[in-house]
């Protein structure tokens, strides 16, 4: 009896000891999930866009406390794109000129949708209400005299012949012929809307804002170039209120990299997180770790 009862005791013993670690791992999978939806979540850099701010490799933090932790309201998601259904918590802070972002990108085949995994690293070159333009590749911004982005790869750009820039490189948003030509080189100025601006539509802001309006709206935009009038499902649209906030997103690679002065504006909503530190850094080809870099600072 003393036998049996020592072996049940073990094995209570050992129950008991599942049990714990079992639900120590659930508390810790919880947690980790907790951290990754309120307070950061970690993306591994693919491209040179932002070089040499970020390399490929990097595997930055993107904060969300500052800018408010993005709460989904609808899980369905397709590859294809969906509808973003969300709300936004409370932040601790602003995007600020000259911060670098994480967002999923928000233009994909000339319309606003929602691909969970499509996401982007740039850095903040306009805010709302601020209007961006590009002159002799420099960045300038109405609100902000100081250095936008990377001086020296956009003094780069400046000095390299425009024959040695392909047109798909070279060529800027928007694509119309009715509209002078915008380059990387020399763009806008284009105005960034703010949540609650009111703005008069014409052929010219229909062209401009034209994926946005399309997704505010949830309606295809026709334009009448030769009575100046623009349209959304059939019915005249004369002027907009813009539901959301909008920012300008660029790389510091300013000769090799997808942006916003190719596909257009970002929605506060698609914005994931700001980065402010790299966690390690780990070379694509070669798997070495570049310790240099580990919880550097970005800037």
């Amino acid at each position: 009896m003393k036998n049996i009862s020592c072996n049940q005791k073990q094995v209570l013993n050992i129950i008991k000891l599942v049990l714990i670690c079992s639900l120590l791992m659930i508390l810790l999978w919880v947690g980790k999930w907790l951290v990754r939806i309120f307070w950061f979540d970690t993306f591994v850099v693919p491209s040179n866009s932002m070089m040499p701010t970020l390399q490929p490799g990097d595997k930055i933090i993107a904060d969300k406390l500052c800018f408010g932790a993005r709460i989904y309201r609808n899980f369905h998601f397709d590859k294809q794109g969906v509808e973003l259904q969300c709300f936004r918590m409370k932040g601790m802070g602003d995007l600020r000129r000259n911060d670098v972002f994480v967002f999923n990108k928000p233009v994909i085949n000339h319309h606003i949708t929602f691909v969970i995994n499509y996401v982007y690293c740039k850095r903040c070159i306009g805010l709302p209400g601020d209007s961006v333009s590009i002159r002799n590749g420099y960045y300038r911004n109405n609100n902000d005299r100081g250095v936008l982005g990377c001086k020296e790869n956009q003094t780069v750009l400046r000095e390299m012949p425009d024959t040695l820039i392909s047109p798909e490189v070279m060529c800027a948003m928007p694509y119309d012929e009715h509209l002078p030509k915008w380059t990387i080189k020399n763009f806008g100025p284009l105005y960034i809307p703010r949540k609650g601006d009111v703005i008069t539509i014409t052929p010219k802001e229909a062209v401009l804002y034209l994926a946005i309006l399309e997704w505010e709206l949830k309606g295809k935009i026709t334009i009448d170039w030769e009575k100046n009038k623009v349209f959304v499902k059939h019915k005249l649209l004369s002027r907009h209120t813009f539901l959301h906030d909008y920012y300008f997103a660029g790389g510091d690679n300013v000769v090799d990299s997808h942006d916003s002065r190719y596909w257009g504006l970002v929605p506060d909503i698609y914005i994931i997180g700001i980065v402010k530190r790299i966690e390690y850094s780990k070379a694509r080809v070669t798997g070495k770790y570049d310790w240099r870099r580990f919880l550097r600072c970005v800037k």
